[in-house]
């Protein structure tokens, strides 16, 4: 049987797993078994913080559009339970950049959600 030799294929995942450990701290990018623990708890943290993030900038949004809404006189639930009445599809992301950027357009969508409640 011939003998195997398997230092190119050693060498190319541990140099992939030091390229993803690059601008880590100390040996944490150096050292590959340090390197490679690293990687795994940065892609696992990755991960899940991808998700996390989309629930982040929905609370984000909605505490926003529930400051601006309540200088109307309403509350958040108040609003969106009335823009659904009146048929107005915006979402979250769209009303909280109206509050923010353009805070007269957001007050005339509160006039509508004010129309559908009455």
């Amino acid at each position: 049987m011939t003998r195997v030799k398997r230092g190119n294929v050693a060498r190319k995942r541990r140099n992939k797993i030091l390229k993803l450990a690059k601008g880590f701290r100390g040996s944490h990018s150096t050292l590959f078994r340090t390197a490679n623990q690293q990687v795994m708890k940065a892609l696992r943290s990755s991960y899940r913080d991808r998700k996390k993030k989309k629930r982040d900038f929905r609370s984000l949004w909605i505490a926003r559009i529930n400051a601006a809404a309540r200088e109307h006189g309403l509350s958040y639930s108040q609003l969106i339970g009335n823009l659904k009445k009146a048929n107005v599809q915006l979402n979250r992301k769209m009303l909280a950049q109206m509050a923010v950027v353009d805070p007269a357009s957001f007050g005339k969508v509160a006039a509508l959600a004010i129309q559908a409640k009455g």
